[in-house]
């Protein structure tokens, strides 16, 4: 099977250009995120799916709600909770007054989906949710319908409450691209989204974003399709394979990233080196992007756990280990 042709010159400038001017506008509204916000952006450039997890009010709504603006696409918001279920999601067959079925589509037929405190949803909803997300479709009473061609679930969770909650199994874990993690912003920052509010920014208000529409669906698509053809060298493939592979016989880890890990680290790594205007891959950016990828598809062993040892913490002890091409 032939590799694709790679990109030009030009071609590398208006994708980086387009990929950064997306990136500032978020960056304009959402203050203080500046790691999750380029991890956000990676994810959508190489067609992947976000778990955001942060304590309540860190805007991982509206990140969200701002990417569909300057991307002019369909923002839908499905808030999870214990008695959802799929069809709630998915959508219905109808008796119309012929006596036929019409389907009437459900939340998930839109561009940008906001799945809020996905660990609250029983697992028949997940396993509905995790069809849409691997298949980009549904199937309701034996009929497949496909989904939006920009269709990518940012699903969201506390990490400090847990009544309530249905722990995500791995294998929906795996579905996401990466996992982005948003903390309280600094003081400056904090202060600047209060001198925002006083200038009359409303959350609630996307006519107060102040946000430009920067690409469309067509757009984004063939920012993608740049990704897909950004250079990897072979001994940058080698790299990104030993990586993960190292986590599966970790001492420290109980779980390992799976295969899906691997690909994905290998895109984003691409959507890296495109948002940095470059046409190949380096090794720095495979190393940056080890922790979103990686930290919700691993295990830390109990023990480790206990003693407050982080995914993250067990990654870089593996990066350190591995040797990077030169």
């Amino acid at each position: 099977m032939g590799r694709t042709a790679p990109l030009s010159g030009d071609e590398v400038v208006a994708a980086s250009t387009l990929a950064r001017r997306l990136l500032e506008q978020l960056g304009r509204v959402v203050l203080g995120q500046d790691a999750a916000l380029r991890e956000v952006i990676l994810a959508l450039l190489a067609r992947g799916h976000v778990l955001l997890e942060g304590a309540p009010g860190t805007a991982k709504t509206l990140l969200v709600r701002v990417l569909s603006e300057s991307l002019g696409l369909e923002f839908r918001r499905i808030q999870f909770t214990p008695d959802l279920m799929p069809s709630d999601i998915t959508g219905v067959n109808l008796l119309t007054g012929s006596g036929d079925f019409s389907f009437r589509p459900g939340p998930l037929f839109g561009d940008l989906i906001l799945g809020d405190e996905i660990n609250r949803a029983p697992a028949k909803t997940q396993a509905a949710l995790l069809e849409a997300m691997q298949e980009r479709s549904v199937t309701v009473d034996g009929v497949s319908h496909p989904l939006s061609e920009s269709f990518t679930v940012f699903a969201t969770q506390n990490p400090i409450e847990f009544e309530g909650t249905y722990p995500l199994p791995e294998a929906e874990l795996d579905r996401f691209l990466v996992k982005c993690l948003l903390g309280y912003p600094s003081d400056e920052a904090e202060q600047g989204i209060l001198h925002r509010v006083l200038g009359g920014f409303d959350a609630a208000e996307p006519a107060s974003f102040g946000v430009e529409r920067v690409t469309d669906a067509r757009g984004l698509a063939q920012l993608r399709e740049a990704v897909r053809r950004v250079r990897v060298e072979d001994s940058l493939v080698g790299y990104v394979t030993a990586l993960v592979r190292a986590t599966r016989g970790a001492p420290s880890l109980t779980l390992g990233g799976s295969p899906r890990g691997s690909v994905g680290l290998l895109r984003l790594s691409q959507a890296a080196a495109l948002l940095d205007g470059r046409d190949f891959v380096i090794p720095d950016d495979v190393k940056g992007l080890v922790g979103p990828v990686l930290r919700h598809r691993i295990m830390v062993a109990p023990e480790l756990e206990l003693e407050g040892v982080t995914p993250d913490q067990a990654l870089r002890t593996i990066i350190d280990r591995i040797e990077a091409p030169r």
